[in-house]
């Protein structure tokens, strides 16, 4: 599976500099867990349930210089969370959100797209267990999942103290959120980012100063 730009976008917009310890759900092939070994001296552990993604992420830390911080497991976020009494600092996912969408022909595509094997309630239960007190969930959702999500997650006293609308292009309306979350409620910081100008690959100086410590060159 290609790097998406949800992915990227998140593993450069978490707030992880002063985190200990970060759980990554369905980190997939690693590369949020990557991005976070790269912006913080945490110790992190990437979970994900398909056992050939998680294979690849294996194979990519081991090749990585970070491979002593990072831990893959391959295991369900469910399981995980009802088997361990841990706590994390920073918990991130990029979801399996495409609730409505048709699913893939291919199975593994469906599991990576769809929230058949993680729901968005499991994410909001794992992580009121997991979290310290002034831990942090941060998620990307699609724009409608993301607005039910804070809502979901309010309900369950985890709040939503950070926000930030993708735009696509400047004409466009928000695709994506980006999302902090709380088990404290704070006032509620908003921005937007656009991702490309009037041309494609035309990225704004908002978007190349969040990821340019991860691209070779825009």
């Amino acid at each position: 599976m290609k790097v998406g730009t949800d992915g990227v976008m998140l593993g450069a917009w978490a707030n992880c500099e002063a985190a200990k310890n970060i759980l990554d759900i369905g980190t997939g092939t690693g590369l949020i867990a990557l991005m976070l070994a790269q912006r913080s001296n945490a110790n992190i552990d990437g979970i994900e349930i398909d056992e050939t993604a998680s294979g690849q992420a294996k194979e990519n830390v081991e090749n990585s210089i970070w491979k002593d911080r990072i831990s893959i497991i391959n295991v369900s976020f469910q399981n995980f969370s009802e088997s361990v009494n841990y706590k994390y600092d920073l918990i991130v996912s990029n979801p399996p959100y495409f609730q409505n969408s048709l699913f893939a022909s291919d199975e593994k595509r469906t599991d990576a797209r769809h929230n058949s094997n993680l729901e968005l309630e499991d994410i909001i239960n794992g992580a009121m267990k997991l979290l310290k007190n002034e831990g942090v969930l941060s998620l990307t959702l699609p724009y409608l999942e993301g607005n039910i999500f804070i809502l979901k997650a309010s309900e369950k006293g985890l709040f939503c103290v950070r926000q930030t609308k993708v735009l696509p292009k400047p004409t466009h309306e928000p695709k994506r959120l980006l999302l902090e979350f709380m088990k404290i409620k704070k006032p509620l910081i908003e921005q937007e980012i656009i991702i490309e100008l009037n041309k494609r690959h035309e990225y704004s100086d908002a978007y190349k100063n969040l990821t340019k410590d991860f691209y070779l060159a825009f």
